[in-house]
């Protein structure tokens, strides 16, 4: 299983950018996918996640500014990041929880699964 992210860039403050990422390889089923990036103290801390059904969640510092969509039928995921300030800046991890396939058609998981990164530089 392989989670790819795009998007990433330098962008002025007050401007936009929008994350993709994909998973592929031997996936039976994705439960929540989101973003995750560093704060201070904390390696990874999540910005914002979208469960199969929809229902999404926000840190706080991003609610408002940022929405989180999710294309099952390509096991896709999206953050439209509107109003960046510099303190948005940092590496955007995706994230993905997911059961793989088996040969017995069955799923087996979950587990967790993160991308490689995309960097976001918000700068004027």
């Amino acid at each position: 299983v392989q989670l790819v992210e795009s998007g990433g860039g330098l962008v002025q403050p007050g401007g936009s950018l929008r994350l993709s990422c994909a998973a592929s390889g031997s996936i039976f089923s994705i439960n929540a996918m989101g973003w995750y990036r560093p704060t201070p103290g904390k390696e990874r801390e999540l910005a914002a996640t979208i469960t199969s059904g929809g229902t999404t969640n926000y840190a706080d510092s991003v609610k408002g500014r940022f929405t989180i969509s999710r294309d099952n039928a390509k096991n896709a995921v999206y953050l439209q990041m509107n109003s960046l300030k510099p303190e948005d800046t940092a590496v955007y991890y995706c994230n993905a929880e997911l059961f793989t396939s088996t040969s017995y058609g069955v799923g087996r998981g979950p587990f967790r699964y993160w991308g490689q990164g995309t960097q976001v530089t918000v700068s004027s």
